[in-house]
């Protein structure tokens, strides 16, 4: 091969006089893609298409559960969260069956979950849909979030069930004011805390200030613009 340094190159492939004696059919193509290379390209097909026809067939995820050690007295919600190292978000999301074009990654522990999958999973048997609300929190404020994410823990944890949790997105209201967030509480919240109180994939935050904007330009337009001329506008 002149165009190598050595004058010569090495093809990992079978010899053609020899293959196409036992061979039914062999069509040699440029570029070293002969019928080794052919051969392994259908094995790697085979393999790729039983291992996804096993997670296909799979009624149970194979989630790996994080250990936990509880301890008494009880601390506080933020030293339980800090204490727990949260799994990467795509490992969890490859558990539960997700395709990775179907996941949004925010960083290693948030991520956005596209609505292609209920188009991918639309004949598919559905769940149980279990609502958590109308609660009277008790003094020590386990209410509506505490009860779902011990659930959720007690369904998939100790049943082994196949299970979710849908919680809405705090605002800063909970997150600043008397409770402190909206994640739950004790070893039955949602972690990391702090992202999830605080900012989790920006969507609240867009809400904000799209409301802001609506506000700003209605507060112009009723107390501004009759009073103000274009050319004093301009001038500023």
């Amino acid at each position: 091969d002149a165009t190598k340094k050595l004058g010569s190159r090495l093809v990992g492939d079978v010899d053609f006089e020899e293959a196409k004696l036992v061979a039914g059919h062999i069509t040699p193509v440029p570029f070293g893609v002969g019928p080794m290379t052919v051969a392994m390209l259908m094995k790697n097909t085979v393999v790729s298409a039983t291992r996804a026809a096993v997670r296909a067939k799979l009624t149970r995820w194979p989630i790996e559960l994080l250990p936990l050690n509880p301890l008494r007295p009880v601390p506080s919600d933020i030293v339980i969260a800090r204490a727990q190292r949260p799994k990467n978000i795509g490992q969890l999301a490859e558990e539960i069956g997700l395709l990775s074009k179907e996941v949004s990654l925010y960083g290693n522990s948030k991520a956005k979950i596209s609505l292609s999958v209920l188009q991918r999973l639309q004949h598919t048997q559905s769940g149980s849909y279990i609502v958590v609300a109308g609660i009277t929190p008790t003094p020590l404020g386990e209410g509506k979030t505490t009860t779902l994410m011990g659930l959720v823990q007690a369904l998939g944890a100790h049943k082994q069930r196949n299970v979710m949790a849908a919680l809405r997105q705090p605002s800063q209201g909970p997150t600043f004011g008397i409770k402190g967030g909206a994640a739950g509480g004790g070893y039955a919240q949602v972690i990391p805390m702090e992202e999830f109180n605080l900012h989790l994939t920006g969507d609240i935050h867009a809400v904000s200030a799209a409301n802001n904007l609506v506000a700003a330009q209605l507060d112009t337009r009723i107390f501004h613009e009759a009073t103000q001329s274009d050319e004093a506008l301009y001038n500023r």
